[in-house]
């Protein structure tokens, strides 16, 4: 499968099957965010892997996570050690570090024949008493991660790239 194979196929799943990962995938998938770039190669992304149902429902009940999380085999909390780095037009970079690492497990997650869901609803103050990270560190992001029970056609509904794309100015 080539990179835009991978972008293509990659959808939102919200079922999952029960079915465990390979521990050989997720060490592919972990890999894949590893070797992400990075604001001046900081690699602050840090992640947990929760596979324990009894964890799941815990986020679920006490942290808000949406339901379906309970089907999946993986959750994977993205988090960052937070620091003083800003960009040059004054964004922070850790958000922007992690994003890329998770968008790189996205697509190494339907490399390996599975599906994921990026997963922003949550109460980081619980996730992060449930699991004891750290104040300093930031929670940016839960995502499934598993076999997904649908495989329905995609339709990915996006603009045409003439009305996204400007040359030379707005």
């Amino acid at each position: 499968m080539n990179v835009i194979e991978a972008i293509r196929k990659r959808k939102s799943v919200r079922n999952f099957l029960d079915i465990p990962v390979e521990n050989e995938k997720m060490a592919q998938i972990l890999e894949a965010a590893r070797l992400a770039p990075s604001a001046f190669n900081r690699q602050v992304w840090r992640f947990i892997i929760i596979s324990k149902k009894k964890t799941k429902k815990k986020l679920i009940e006490i942290a808000k996570i949406p339901s379906f999380v309970e089907k999946a085999p993986v959750v994977l909390i993205a988090c960052a050690k937070t620091d003083s780095c800003i960009m040059r037009y004054g964004q922070p970079c850790y958000p922007v570090d992690v994003a890329i690492a998770l968008d790189h497990i996205t697509l190494a997650a339907v490399d390996q024949g599975l599906g994921s869901c990026w997963i922003g609803k949550y109460d980081e103050k619980k996730v992060k008493e449930i699991l004891g990270i750290p104040e300093e560190i930031r929670v940016i992001a839960v995502m499934p991660l598993g076999y997904h029970s649908d495989n329905l056609p995609i339709d990915k509904k996006r603009l045409p790239l003439d009305q996204i794309v400007k040359y030379d100015n707005w």
